[in-house]
């Protein structure tokens, strides 16, 4: 199951972070009684994502772990204020927040592409709060104002209302000019962030927001940062991803206590296209870092 917790992020914004795992006994209170118990894990979405793309990890850990996923600002059931910051800080304010109302710290930081990049600059900002960090498909370099016009004009592509989920499915997973062979994890994945309307199927965030966010990253690189991070952190990717192995393995020397991982069958959304395979690529990491 998965339980929502209602957090605050640093500006006010509302956050909906979920814990997965067996609710507590007798009245307890769920945040003390599980952080008592267990080491946490707090796993970060992508662009587009919400928590709910973890479940699979999240329920598979939550036999050790206090695993939680938030459901970062403009995503998911979280807050999407018109007006809000999409920074690069203000996403990291709210992880370190959040981290800090759960109790959850010292903890592993999961994070796919936004939501690693997210987890790594937590990681160099507040090394008190991480005892382990996985980048799952995020580059540290720039994209470049190329990828941001990309992205644009695949909004703008997107038919939307969808009729039914069944649309969203075909289209995301076939249809979509940007899928090179049929992925239905691909068309799930997207279905997950859809929400019905008057007129059809929508995505449960504002394309203007996901785009704001996008251009606060994809101008810089993240290098600094990533040499920053104290902790041991592994680096993830799927063998058709966007984080090719070249970077990947540049990424991990950067890192004063990098390893490396890579996950075959799996394009950019490794957790969600290969679970099984990603949680064995994880797990020896995980259990290397023993308990806090």
């Amino acid at each position: 199951m998965a339980r929502r917790i209602d957090v605050t992020g640093a500006d006010g914004v509302r956050l909906a972070a979920w814990e997965f795992g067996d609710p507590p006994k007798d009245g307890a209170d769920p945040a003390e009684s599980a952080a008592q118990h267990a080491p946490g894990v707090f796993l970060l979405h992508g662009l587009m994502g919400r928590a709910s793309h973890w479940a699979s990890t999240a329920r598979r850990l939550s036999g050790r772990y206090r695993a939680v996923a938030l459901d970062q600002r403009g995503h998911g059931r979280s807050d999407k204020p018109p007006q809000a910051s999409f920074t690069r800080g203000a996403y990291v304010d709210d992880a370190e927040a959040a981290l800090e109302q759960l109790g959850l710290g010292p903890t592993v930081l999961i994070g796919h592409a936004m939501g690693a990049l997210t987890a790594w600059q937590l990681a160099a900002k507040r090394p008190d709060l991480v005892r382990g960090l996985i980048v799952c498909d995020m580059r540290a370099s720039a994209l470049g104002a190329a990828s941001q016009r990309e992205w644009a004009e695949w909004f703008k592509a997107w038919p939307v209302p969808f009729a039914t989920l069944a649309d969203v499915r075909k289209w995301f997973g076939e249809d979509d000019p940007w899928v090179e062979r049929p992925n239905p994890a691909r068309g799930e994945f997207y279905a997950e962030v859809m929400a019905e309307s008057p007129d059809g199927w929508r995505p449960v965030f504002d394309p203007e927001q996901m785009l704001r966010s996008r251009e606060t990253w994809v101008f810089d690189a993240h290098w600094e940062e990533l040499a920053q991070v104290r902790c041991p952190a592994l680096v993830v990717r799927g063998l058709d991803g966007e984080l090719g192995r070249a970077e990947a393995q540049e990424m991990v020397r950067v890192l004063p206590r990098g390893q490396y991982a890579e996950v075959a069958d799996a394009g950019h959304l490794v957790h969600y296209d290969q679970p099984e395979t990603w949680l064995a690529a994880i797990e020896p990491f995980l259990d290397s870092l023993g308990t806090p």
